[in-house]
């Protein structure tokens, strides 16, 4: 690798989008980035330098007059890193405000003739198997620069309503959801598992003692620390073991989970409301430019339904109502891949009907039975339902889920054993209940949901850096 001069290391180097933003010529910049496309003039080259900052890239002027011109401009492939200092002035070209007349110019790292991002279209297929190189590329620049300001987002609207931000475990001995899909984590020799006296695996003999797994949530334990300090929120890392290979389903995904003392399932709907409305509008005012390359190549629509979210107030609707609804539009003549009835679970094509066709527009979703949902959900006084709630999106469905949370110790014990559950496995968690126990509830978000929503981009293997899904642990 060529070493810059000293008079380009001895310059601050300036972002693409800092350039692009000036509001004079300046008479000396640095900039920092790689090639994107090159083409030849009779005298004088065009070099596009992205430096992944901002979507468009910076033009530069790179006449035959500097030194070793030609060279420089054969090793200046697509994909290959350069340093480049010179004059940033208006420019003579349409679309574009700004461009460098380069002074100074060096190849920093070549790219070799293989390189697989050209200037042409290439499919989500295909970029998912160069994950490492696909945030060059426009489309994931674009992801990721709205993930990153999203995540920026999230811990603003906590620290602004007086959150607290927890680090809950990701290595866990409690199941959360009940649903038993966990990676357990081990550090047993698989090749020479210890066994009990009965033949069962022996986990006394593990590095923890006992069983242990991927979290699938942060919200027990999150629910510990709203019992001290009122409004937290947990943002990490989740993890289920769901062999699905749907559009919307990873091993691997982040969750915001917010939970609050003292709050029921109408303050908890409001709270998810006003969150998903606030990082709505801050990427329509921190990420339009991407936003709106989104809207041109993704999904036209976009920028107008973001805006309509915004704009109006979510609808409520029970379930019990949900499902007459579902019952009357069959009645009516409508098919469904899978049919409902009170009692089972909504499907993604029923929670993208009510709030695409019916309500059109998002709907929080009350008042599940009870037999559908985790054992930590407060019942309702008939006995059948749970103060559990779903916010459903257009084109994505459900985006969070959460509830009133069961403060009342006899009947929490009560939903364990429906569950079977052990009271031992959980007894700090019963301890809650038992020492100045307070109505509280939470949500969870899933981040990846959310990106998806607010970028229109349809499979959550293309908002995740580097996607874990069933078969697929690369990179």
């Amino acid at each position: 690798m060529p070493a810059l001069s000293s008079t380009a290391a001895m310059t601050a180097r300036t972002l693409v989008k800092d350039a692009h933003a000036a509001t004079s010529p300046s008479g000396e910049i640095l900039l920092q980035g790689w090639v994107r496309t090159r083409r030849e003039a009779r005298s004088f080259s065009f070099v596009e330098l992205g430096d992944g900052s901002c979507l468009k890239g910076m033009q530069v002027i790179v006449n035959d007059s500097l030194p070793d011109y030609a060279a420089l401009m054969r090793r200046s492939t697509t994909g290959a890193s350069i340093s480049v200092r010179g004059r940033l002035v208006a420019s003579q070209g349409a679309g574009q405000r700004w461009e460098l007349v380069a002074v100074e110019y060096v190849v920093v790292g070549e790219a070799d003739a293989s390189y697989p991002l050209q200037k042409k279209g290439h499919t989500l297929e295909f970029l998912r198997e160069i994950a490492h190189l696909r945030p060059r590329s426009n489309l994931f620049g674009a992801v990721f620069r709205v993930r990153s300001r999203l995540a920026y987002a999230i811990h603003t609207f906590f620290q602004e309503r007086g959150f607290f931000h927890v680090h809950t475990p990701i290595i866990t001995a409690s199941d959360c959801e009940g649903a038993g899909e966990m990676f357990a984590v081990s550090t047993l020799d698989v090749e020479n598992l210890p066994r009990d006296a009965e033949g069962r695996l022996d986990y006394a003999r593990d590095f923890f003692g006992r069983k242990t797994s991927l979290t699938v949530s942060g919200q027990l334990e999150g629910e510990a620390f709203a019992c001290a300090l009122s409004n937290i929120y947990t943002f990490g890392p989740t993890f289920r073991a769901e062999n699905s290979n749907t559009s919307r389903h990873a091993a691997e995904f982040w969750m915001v989970e917010p939970e609050a003392a003292f709050l029921d399932l109408e303050g908890d709907m409001q709270l998810a409301e006003d969150f998903v409305k606030y990082l709505i509008r801050d990427a329509l005012e921190h990420c339009a430019e991407d936003l709106a390359f989104f809207g041109k190549f993704v999904d036209k629509e976009l920028e107008a339904r973001l805006r309509f979210v915004v704009e109006r107030p979510f609808q409520h609707c029970s379930y019990t109502e949900a499902i007459k609804i579902l019952d009357d539009t069959t009645a009516a003549g409508h098919k469904w891949e899978r049919c409902v009835s009170w009692g089972d679970n909504l499907q993604s094509e029923h929670e993208r009907f009510l709030t695409e066709e019916h309500f059109k527009c998002p709907v929080t979703v009350h008042d599940y039975p009870r037999a559908l949902k985790p054992f930590y959900m407060k019942v309702n006084a008939d006995g059948r339902t749970v103060r559990a709630m779903d916010l459903l999106v257009p084109g994505i469905g459900e985006i969070i889920g959460g509830s009133q949370r069961e403060e009342r110790l006899d009947v929490l014990q009560e939903n364990m054993r429906a569950h079977s559950l052990s009271e031992e496995d959980y007894w700090w968690y019963l301890d809650l209940r038992r020492y100045g126990s307070v109505p509280h509830a939470g949500f969870g978000l899933g981040f990846e949901r959310m990106l998806m929503f607010v970028t229109g981009v349809a499979n959550i293997r293309d908002v995740v850096p580097f996607a874990r899904t069933p078969g697929n642990a690369a990179f």
